[in-house]
């Protein structure tokens, strides 16, 4: 379905901008003498604007009034980069074109193409900073960037090639001839969909759970506070960074913790596979996420494929609970979409040890900026 989408806005952001030219260079007559000027950067516009929306409304499929809040900046972004990058390709096309210099027009239509569809790539890796927390992460974002302008590349190629070797075959039906730059330019918006199809797929599965009471900010840290497990060493609820990571992106200052898991926070969670939630730290049953207070084992979480499950110990199944309901028994728990976990913590004359922990579990795929 996201395939579809992606061709569908290609097609249409591709004759809208062709039809956005003709209205300057033939009704308006602005610049007919020098068309590619016009035309070039009214495709990329186009092309990168339609690109963008594209994205984030797949990006947010449940949740379009916060897809439409998100549009301001990345909008503004893709034309800027549509019209620079559009009229430094039309300007250079156009000299380009100087019989003098005796080019072949093949040539330089392929690099007029290539730089529009850079463009719209360049356009589309940007704004993914202003849409996904994700983009926080300097690495994935450069990947992300050079993924983009890349593939954008590649089938910018790709459609003046398939173009190109249409006029020179003449494959193109005579009744077609007089629409041929709208239909090349359509090939050229199909190719750009089906490549951010395959470069923006994601799965539609993306378990995670976000910290939420009993992680609030601690002006002190609880070193007089004793643990359950006598192997502690401190009373921070973290995470196993060597299975787990955040979602959202921390400095890396010299103060910042990778593993402590703070109010407000997401913790990604394996596309398959088990974590243990406890507070134990020994190394045979150390905990996924440590929880202080709580007994060494209390539940774990399998993910299997497009499912989750918690299972909870055995004879402790009273301390957790789901929704707001404490469970009853201890078979295991099918989690969906926006259900909340409490963890109870064990009873403490402190005032500084929670009540309890709790998580809310989603599904990044239709919460992604959660």
């Amino acid at each position: 379905m996201r395939l579809y989408f992606y061709i569908l806005a290609g097609l249409i952001s591709a004759l809208l901008g062709w039809n956005i030219a003709q209205v300057f260079l033939s009704d308006f007559g602005w610049l007919q003498g020098f068309p590619e000027i016009v035309l070039f950067p009214c495709m990329a516009i186009s092309l990168a604007i339609g690109s963008v929306t594209n994205e984030i409304f797949i990006s947010n499929p449940t949740r379009p009034k916060l897809s439409v809040r998100m549009l301001r900046v990345p909008l503004m972004l893709a034309f800027m980069v549509g019209l620079i990058a559009g009229g430094i390709a039309g300007g250079i096309s156009q000299i380009l074109f100087d019989p003098s210099l005796a080019i072949p027009p093949v040539i330089i239509r392929v690099f007029g193409w290539l730089v529009v569809g850079g463009s719209v790539g360049l356009a589309e890796g940007l704004s993914w900073r202003f849409h996904s927390l994700e983009a926080g992460n300097p690495k994935r974002f450069y990947l992300r960037l050079f993924i983009s302008i890349l593939a954008a590349s590649i089938a910018s190629l790709i459609a003046a090639g398939i173009f190109e070797l249409m006029r020179l075959l003449r494959l193109m039906p005579a009744a077609f001839k007089p629409y041929e730059d709208p239909l090349g330019f359509a090939v050229l918006g199909l190719c750009l969909g089906v490549a951010f199809a395959i470069t923006n797929a994601s799965p539609t599965y993306l378990p995670a759970l976000r910290a939420g009471s009993g992680f609030e900010y601690q002006e002190e840290e609880y070193q007089d506070i004793s643990v359950l497990d006598e192997d502690s060493e401190d009373d921070d609820p973290k995470i196993n960074s060597s299975m787990l990571r955040f979602i959202t992106y921390r400095s890396h200052d010299e103060f910042d913790d990778d593993e402590k898991i703070e109010e407000g926070m997401s913790i990604e969670l394996p596309r398959r596979g088990m974590i243990r939630i406890g507070s134990s730290v020994k190394s045979e049953n150390k905990a996924d996420i440590y929880l202080p207070h709580l007994l060494p084992y209390l539940a774990n979480i399998k993910i299997e494929g497009n499912r989750a499950f918690l299972t909870p110990h055995q004879r402790q199944f009273l301390k957790i609970a789901i929704n707001g309901t404490k469970l009853r028994s201890r078979r295991k728990v099918s989690l969906k979409h926006n259900y909340v976990i409490t963890f109870y913590t064990e009873p403490s004359e402190s005032f500084k040890v929670p009540k309890f922990y709790r998580f809310v579990f989603y599904n990044r795929f239709f919460d992604p900026m959660a």
